[in-house]
């Protein structure tokens, strides 16, 4: 919606992190308010069924790495090095599938430009405007993936509740930023409201039909919209970060950032644990670059989210995570798209 970007996305042993948890269990005070499952209706069965997707961050780790991970071409070419090394089976990926994945972050990444270049037009020296455009439309996909899930749930389709509790806190995320912009003077113009707001109904409808027909298509794209959102903020820091150490933070920033529920702000963070990251808030600076890493989050988590069936929320169960009795989600209760929505409806009505 920093300087180097590398991809925190990777698949990891699961029973070397199986023994690590058993041996260094995280101190009680850590554990959140959730040492529950967020679907205990789910039936459970071996973790073996599950890949794990990510891993946690160090907590040491201070600098903002993001751009490597919105390589056009990265899940083609990951499944492609992994055919050729023969690393693990399944790999090989058929090519009309490649060829699909290819054309559909093509295009993606031809609707991202598009947008940019017209931005870039109109807002090359407002700045605050700009930020304002960005978040009122940066907060749309999140609730037009919510949109599609909900509708899934209706028809018995889908149970997976993690994807929403963190969808959810990426847009609440967004809203804030969004609210930041307004204490700043970003919506002051008629013509900025009314650009940002009609993008935006437009983004819904294209979001939601994008995430019917392909969510892995759609998470790319909102991968390439907060990969641009990082780059814009990184830029302006280094540009006018001088003025902006000198300017008072905006108060919404400072309840946001600094407050005692910090739930929903762990919660879109899939990468690292909860109370890992806790900003301070001293001045103008801080709030822009704290929105800057926030983007640099939300790109993990949607790149994440390109391998269907593998985003798990921080607050689920953090200390047992990548134990064996987690389980994972029954198939007839989870698909990919309405058209594997429909195709698996109908092959379970007919068994």
């Amino acid at each position: 919606m920093a300087s180097a970007l590398s991809s925190s996305v990777f698949a990891a042993p699961a029973s070397s992190l199986r023994t690590r948890a058993r041996r260094n269990p995280p101190p009680l005070g850590a554990r959140g308010p959730s040492n529950f499952s967020p679907l205990p209706s789910r039936a459970l069965v071996p973790r073996k069924c599950c890949t794990v997707r990510s891993a946690l961050l160090q907590d040491n780790e201070e600098k903002v790495v993001v751009e490597e991970s919105f390589e056009s071409k990265s899940i083609f070419d990951k499944e492609r090095s992994r055919s050729s090394d023969g690393a693990s089976e399944g790999s090989s990926t058929s090519d009309l599938e490649r060829w699909t994945i290819k054309v559909e972050q093509s295009v993606n990444i031809f609707l991202t430009d598009s947008v940019i270049k017209i931005l870039d037009t109109l807002y090359s020296e407002r700045h605050y405007a700009r930020f304002f455009v960005l978040e009122t439309i940066a907060r749309v996909p999140y609730f037009a993936f919510m949109s599609i899930l909900h509708m899934y749930e209706s028809f018995g389709w889908w149970r997976r509740a993690d994807y929403l509790k963190v969808h959810f806190a990426e847009s609440w995320n967004e809203m804030h930023h969004l609210l930041i912009m307004e204490e700043l003077g970003g919506n002051a113009w008629w013509f900025d409201r009314f650009l940002a707001q009609h993008i935006a109904i437009f983004y819904y409808l294209m979001t939601v039909f994008m995430y019917a027909l392909s969510p892995r298509m759609a998470y790319h794209f909102s991968e390439c919209v907060e990969s641009h959102a990082f780059s814009t903020y990184d830029k302006f820091l280094k540009a006018q970060g001088e003025e902006l150490k000198k300017l008072p933070a905006p108060e919404v920033a400072i309840k946001y950032y600094t407050g005692d529920d910090l739930y929903l702000f762990d919660e879109f963070q899939t990468s690292r644990p909860p109370e890992s990251r806790r900003p301070k808030i001293e001045n103008l600076y801080d709030v822009f670059l704290n929105i800057r890493d926030d983007e640099a989050e939300h790109c993990k988590t949607m790149k994440a989210c390109q391998t269907h069936g593998t985003l798990q929320s921080p607050h689920s169960n953090p200390e047992y995570a990548f134990e064996d009795d987690l389980g994972c989600i029954p198939p007839e209760a989870d698909c990919e798209g309405i058209v594997d929505c429909i195709k698996k409806s109908v092959t379970s009505s007919q068994n």
